[in-house]
């Protein structure tokens, strides 16, 4: 969870919220935003990079 801690770090230091993680198993990682999937790990085959999630974020502002 190292990673998807430290990207909700950025999350709430650039928008002010505070994700919610929900730990799972066999290493799915999906943020969803209101219910839209903006990525998979499981479809991509990898971590995001945190501009792949804050940039939509950023958009939906």
């Amino acid at each position: 969870m190292p990673t998807a801690s430290s990207l909700a770090a950025s999350i709430k230091k650039q928008f002010g919220v505070a994700p919610l993680l929900t730990e799972g198993s066999g290493g799915v990682f999906e943020v969803t935003v209101d219910g839209d999937l903006i990525f998979s790990k499981q479809k991509e085959g990898r971590f995001p990079e945190d501009e792949e999630i804050l940039g939509p974020l950023a958009e939906r502002a």
